[in-house]
């Protein structure tokens, strides 16, 4: 799905505003047998209604498993794709239509059959960032969290088509080097510009803190390639998904971290541990598409039934096979 910016008002809710929209979808929640399923980056404010807030695998085994009439999704569209691939029989939600992805628009299904044309022996992995039609053209999806488990599920006698995030292709490759993997050339504009020049400036600041850096960032392998050089302590740089950071977070003895991916990561985290310090690398980090769903768009969401996401069933039969792979692997 392609969409425009969102261009968002400026402005945070009041403490009265925010109780009242709450106590008002909950209700509406109830009476329509909700869930509210809710991504890491979403607002503070969305991901404390929520009643489930994580990263996309996680997301995706909760809409397999709810029993729910409905889920409203706090995410983007490809996510509420997902849940609707999985739960065909529950009536699936997004509250904001604007809510979509730089990185899931940087391929269609045409440039996935295309590319498969051309390397027709090897397997096709897709980031979980992709639309329906993309994900009916591939072997197995995929997300941060899982990626290396995927990799390592497929016989490394065959050949790889990894798509769509080159950082996270790239990332692959640094890991399993003795694997053959294509990386196809997309990009998120949010990690993208996370760069290891702002994560050192925070490092100079905080120089004993640990660093969380998210494979899709463009940093990550700049920080790599000088953990290797010796410029920078290897032991305190770690690349790894949202719901990774959360873990190594919650078990590492330090105090303080430099987080590298998008903002809204950060309420999560000084809401599970509060007390330790967590400092964005980038605080310009923020997904417009994620920050497009708002409380008055979750009620109204529910209110008024908008808006549906549905998948044709021969899309998502197809799609379905390759999140399955996905999802059984881990």
């Amino acid at each position: 799905m392609t969409v425009a910016m969102p261009v968002l008002e400026e402005g945070e809710l009041s403490t009265d505003r925010i109780s009242e929209l709450y106590d008002e979808i909950r209700e509406l929640a109830r009476t329509r047998n909700a869930v509210i399923l809710a991504h890491n980056y979403q607002r503070p404010e969305v991901q404390d209604i929520a009643d489930y807030v994580g990263d996309s695998l996680g997301l995706s085994r909760q809409a397999m498993a709810t029993e729910a009439d409905v889920i409203a999704f706090c995410g983007v569209h490809f996510m509420a794709e997902t849940a609707s691939i999985l739960s065909p029989e529950q009536r699936v939600l997004l509250p904001d239509l604007r809510a979509g992805c730089s990185l899931a628009a940087s391929i269609t299904a045409e440039d996935v059959r295309r590319w498969r044309a051309e390397f027709p022996d090897h397997v096709a992995v897709g980031y979980v960032n992709t639309t329906a039609e993309v994900k009916a053209e591939l072997d197995y999806c995929c997300t941060s969290g899982n990626v290396v488990a995927i990799i390592d599920a497929i016989p490394e006698d065959r050949g790889i088509l990894f798509l769509p995030d080159f950082f996270l292709g790239a990332h692959i490759k640094r890991l399993r080097p003795h694997r053959e993997v294509e990386v196809w050339m997309g990009e998120c504009h949010v990690h993208k510009e996370i760069n290891a020049r702002t994560v050192n400036a925070q490092r100079c600041e905080h120089p004993g803190a640990e660093v969380l850096v998210h494979p899709e960032c463009g940093c990550a392998g700049q920080l790599i390639y000088e953990a290797g050089l010796g410029d920078l302590d290897a032991k305190l740089v770690h690349v790894t998904s949202t719901e990774g950071m959360i873990r190594f977070a919650e078990s590492s003895p330090a105090s303080t971290f430099i987080v590298a991916t998008e903002v809204g990561i950060l309420h999560r985290l000084k809401k599970q541990l509060p007390d330790k310090e967590f400092l964005p690398a980038d605080p310009r980090a923020v997904c417009q598409y994620m920050k497009a769903i708002t409380l008055e768009g979750l009620r109204d969401s529910l209110l008024y039934d908008r808006h549906v996401i549905t998948v044709p069933e021969d899309i998502r039969t197809r799609a379905k096979a390759a999140i399955d792979r996905m999802v059984s692997i881990g």
